[in-house]
């Protein structure tokens, strides 16, 4: 990559359940490649580690990061819990000279889109209402209160969908959709448009 390379970042979002965690990993295989750990107020569930995947902080705390202006974006979801993508990621992966992979939801995309119009934001589908019920009740984490509100909400993403996300993966088969999500990256980076520098750097070879 360039010496000054400025990050892609890609977005990925989708209904709870839909499996998108999963294919952010499939994400994080390739080379060049970080992600960006984002602060909840959410209580840590029991197969969760602090700052694997979230960092767990007090509405207090969050409110102060809000207040200093520390997150590239932040939203409540479901009314109950705030999520926040934190500046320093981004910064980190620019001087990493890597790309940055946010796990985020929709409000927030629709925040990052507006502040960073070159990301990529891909949007996970699940094939229908009923794998994604199914799915959710596998994971016997939500009362059924919960699962209404989490299908109810899906159905609001899938119709935001065609505002802020360039591309779509239904996730019906695992495999297929972690090939699709990696050519999504793979792709973009091909772009002449991001190789600007590169093409200027092979024409000085040629004495251009």
């Amino acid at each position: 990559m360039s010496q000054s390379h400025e990050p892609i970042v890609f977005i990925v979002s989708g209904p709870s359940g839909s499996g998108k965690s999963t294919l952010v990993h499939k994400l994080l295989e390739l080379p060049g490649m970080m992600f960006s750990i984002s602060c909840t107020t959410r209580q840590m569930r029991p197969s969760e580690r602090e700052g694997e995947w979230y960092n767990f902080i007090s509405e207090q705390e969050f409110a102060e990061k809000v207040k200093q202006g520390e997150f590239l974006e932040h939203a409540c979801v479901f009314g109950r819990y705030s999520y926040g993508t934190p500046h320093r990621w981004l910064e980190e992966a620019r001087s990493r000279h890597f790309d940055l992979v946010l796990e985020i939801d929709v409000q927030g995309a629709a925040q990052v889109k507006r502040k960073l119009p070159g990301s990529v934001a891909i949007f996970i589908m699940p094939p229908s209402r009923e794998s994604l019920e199914d799915r959710l009740r596998g994971r016997g984490q939500d009362p059924q209160d919960e699962l209404a509100r989490r299908l109810a909400q899906a159905r609001q993403e899938i119709l935001s969908l065609s505002g802020y996300y360039e591309y779509l993966v239904i996730n019906d088969d695992l495999e297929r959709a972690g090939r699709e999500v990696q050519a999504i990256a793979l792709a973009e980076r091909c772009r002449s448009g991001r190789n600007g520098e590169s093409v200027q750097d092979i024409l000085k070879s040629f004495g251009g």
